[in-house]
């Protein structure tokens, strides 16, 4: 082998194990990017219809489009629930319909909850904070266990935490009052004070689930029409016509009614606007003029009178008529008669 076949076969190895350096390198970068998410990544979020505002950020993984919370994050769960996986373990299920932002700094989650029912289970590891507009609920977990609370707050301002697994504290904002809730305590508490705390049990409800349904359905495929189908189809081209109801049609033809208001001015310069001149409002009114006679119903002519066949008449005979007795004067007639006639 000579020596410049060697030297092209040097440059290929080196050439391919250069190739081989990048690629990996390139992988190793896109491993790492996925095995550490960025920092202020809360966890991925799934629900039925839930809406989210702010920071955030989609992936698809396994041809499923995943979305992923950040810091400042708000979420608005319309109905259903939704589950939160969070990046360092643990789940978060949010039972609408609800509504929450979340922050975090420093590996600390902070959710702070205007209305809706949270259930949190997570590690002794993960640092959160549940805020409302007046308390302050901070799981704490025993000897180092899980940690599972419930915390819900409706509209009225009702709040209700349960611990169960672990103990909870919670602390009014203002006034700096804390309390300890202890596992399994199940209480309630009114406006956002702590004097109010009560037992309560059942009030917070809000069950996991492993498997969410998806926020999309599935492609359906389309078949065609069956006989049947048709048939139903065109029995329901063929049915008459609702007919309008009389009353509705008479209250439609009675007086319309409409206001023309001037027009809106805003002049930047005064301090107070003025107000529109009453006397440029304009009433029109419309209605249908009716005509002078109405007519209802059905006129009907003179009834005819039907002829009634009656037995056949019977034809009486002639009555023969008496001989005229024979007078002096037809005599005489009859005598001049016979005497001028030519036969005589």
């Amino acid at each position: 082998m000579t020596s410049a076949a060697s030297n092209r076969i040097s440059r290929g190895i080196a050439s391919f194990l250069g190739c081989a350096a990048v690629f990996a390198a390139c992988f190793a970068g896109l491993v790492a990017h996925a095995d550490n998410p960025p920092a202020d990544a809360i966890g991925v979020i799934e629900g039925e219809a839930i809406t989210v505002d702010g920071p955030m950020s989609v992936e698809v993984v396994r041809g499923q489009v995943k979305t992923i919370l950040r810091s400042g994050s708000d979420v608005h769960v319309k109905a259903g629930q939704a589950r939160i996986d969070l990046v360092e373990g643990g789940q978060i299920m949010i039972c609408g319909p609800a509504h929450f932002s979340m922050l975090k700094a420093g590996g600390a989650i902070t959710l702070a909850l205007d209305s809706g029912t949270i259930h949190a289970a997570i590690g002794s590891e993960v640092s959160l904070n549940i805020y409302t507009p007046q308390i302050q609920a901070h799981p704490i977990s025993i000897g180092n266990g899980a940690e599972d609370i419930l915390v819900g707050l409706d509209s009225a301002g009702a709040m209700c935490i349960r611990a169960n697994k672990g103990a909870v504290r919670i602390e009014q904002q203002l006034t700096g009052q804390s309390v300890l809730v202890p596992q399994s305590g199940d209480v309630t508490l009114a406006n956002g004070q702590v004097e109010s705390l009560r037992p309560a049990q059942g009030h917070c409800a809000c069950a996991m689930q492993s498997v969410m349904k998806p926020m999309t359905t599935g492609t359906e495929i389309s078949q065609l029409a069956t006989k049947e189908d048709l048939k139903k189809k065109g029995a329901e081209i063929k049915s008459p016509a609702p007919q309008e109801d009389p009353a509705q049609s008479e209250q439609s033809d009675g007086p319309v009614y409409q206001v023309f208001m001037p027009p809106l001015h805003y002049d930047a310069k005064s301090k107070a606007q003025s107000d529109f001149d009453p006397n440029l409002i304009i009433l029109v009114r419309r209605v249908r003029v009716r005509p002078t006679l109405i007519f209802q119903g059905r006129v009907d002519g003179d009834p005819v009178v039907a002829q009634g066949s009656g037995p056949a008449s019977v034809k009486t005979p002639p009555t023969p008529q008496k001989p005229t007795e024979d007078s002096t004067w037809s005599r005489v007639k009859t005598y001049f008669r016979k005497l001028w006639s030519p036969s005589t």
